[in-house]
């Protein structure tokens, strides 16, 4: 039986090498993975021709999954940099990997993550218009736009950002809105300068059905970009944003019927106590699409620190229903990250997102932290290493002030409750001033 997509694959009852795949890490069986995936529930995104992909599912039930983003710009184009991040990405396990690149040789760049990643690949066409086509934005007609997804999908990139749901309705309502911070995706500015210059309809909107052809031909997941997301907390959960996503779930719908895969993006800034109403409403609104959010970030006033404010966020956001958290490092808002702020940004958001696994009830998800728990009991230091999140860290740490006694660390010493505890329970006596007697 012939599919072109997972998801018409799972619509047949065919059970794909990548769906076999994602149901033995998940720890589902294949019959309870087809239905969700028919269902567009979980996603799972596979470029035909991205070979060296390791499949991952993101959606319902799944573990939340992030993303890393990385690429060249015009103040930094130093590709050996780069290339070091996203090996850093793949060696702290981060599913997805997300090439911004807006200058020079982007397909070379892109090409070579293709070929040697296993993460799976997104890109936002309408950055790399400008720099493929050499014309200014100006110049570029709904056709141009077009030729750059077909290109990117022909590459093997396995989802893509299409900003389809800012057309003249979502504009509107942005407009009479007054924000602080205005448009602050870039992909979302670039598409609302190129309708006011223009007079246009957004051409991912007008040319939908066409942009749902080429992802269909490659299986290539189609990422609803949040043009009119927040860029501050004053402006989050207003006419805009919710605008916006009433338009993303009407366009859900019509990639599902072409068996295109979907997952939505959601806000980047946001108050605490917005967050989980916001994730329950993509999910009515969007029909349980999986919703891939930046953060979002809690507060604006901790520049410098907004890996932070983003993984409070986003084990919130994830808590509540989330499927996705896009990273954000130390350099948010300041400037390109470097190797420290990506390594920052990654553990952040992977504590984020197994932080919200256990409050979700992912299956499997508390199982290493009562490892972990065991190995601290035992004070079996190896072991707690290999499980932590950061272990290159955690042993840096410990070792930079040994202990004097390899059943504690140099914080309690002979006074470690866990090492008290263990002797009395095995029926040892505790003598921790002759145990400090004899040592001096």
């Amino acid at each position: 039986m012939e599919f072109k997509t997972q998801m018409e694959a799972a619509k047949k009852g065919i059970v794909t090498k990548e769906l076999k795949r994602v149901a033995e890490k998940e720890g589902y069986t294949e019959q309870e993975l087809l239905p969700l995936v028919a269902a567009g529930r979980v996603i799972i995104p596979v470029n035909i021709r991205h070979t060296s992909l390791d499949p991952n599912g993101v959606g319902e039930g799944l573990r939340t999954k992030i993303n890393v983003n990385l690429g060249i710009s015009g103040d930094c184009a130093d590709y050996c940099a780069e290339m070091q991040k996203v090996q850093l990405a793949i060696c702290f396990g981060a599913e997805a990997i997300m090439d911004l690149s807006n200058y020079g040789k982007t397909r070379e760049f892109r090409q070579k993550l293709i070929e040697h990643a296993p993460a799976m690949i997104g890109t936002v066409p309408v950055y790399d218009a400008i720099g493929y086509l050499e014309k200014d934005l100006m110049d570029i007609t709904a056709q141009d736009f077009l030729k750059v997804v077909r290109s990117h999908a022909e590459e093997g990139v396995d989802f893509m950002t299409i900003h389809a749901g800012i057309n003249r309705r979502a504009v509107e309502a942005f407009e009479r809105t007054h924000r602080i911070t205005n448009i602050v995706s870039r992909g979302g500015s670039l598409l609302f300068a190129w309708m006011k210059m223009t007079g246009n309809e957004n051409p991912f909107y007008e040319y939908y059905d066409d942009v749902l052809d080429i992802l269909r031909e490659y299986d290539v997941t189609i990422s609803l970009g949040d043009a009119l997301r927040p860029g501050c907390i004053h402006d989050s959960s207003d006419a805009g944003q919710i605008g916006e996503l009433i338009e993303l779930g009407n366009l859900t719908r019509r990639a599902w019927d072409k068996d295109v895969q979907v997952m939505v993006e959601g806000p980047g800034h946001m108050a605490l106590g917005e967050i989980a109403a916001n994730m329950q409403l993509e999910k009515r609104l969007c029909h349980g699409a999986p919703f891939y959010v930046l953060g979002p970030l809690v507060t604006d006033i901790a520049p410098g620190y907004d890996h932070i404010t983003s993984a409070i966020g986003g084990a919130i956001a994830a808590a509540n229903g989330a499927d996705f958290l896009c990273y954000v490092t130390p350099a948010e808002h300041l400037r390109l990250p470097d190797l420290s702020d990506v390594r920052e940004g990654i553990v952040a958001s992977r504590i984020a997102a197994h932080a919200a696994d256990i409050a979700k009830g992912v299956r499997g998800a508390r199982a290493v932290d009562d490892q972990m728990s065991e190995a601290r009991r035992n004070f079996d230091w190896d072991t707690m290493f290999q499980l932590a999140i950061d272990g290159e860290k955690a042993k840096a740490y410990y070792e930079s002030v040994p202990a004097s006694d390899k059943h504690s660390c140099s914080m309690c010493g002979k006074m470690c409750a866990m090492r008290t505890t263990n002797r009395i329970l095995n029926g040892e006596s505790v003598e921790i001033l002759q145990d400090e007697w004899k040592k001096s």
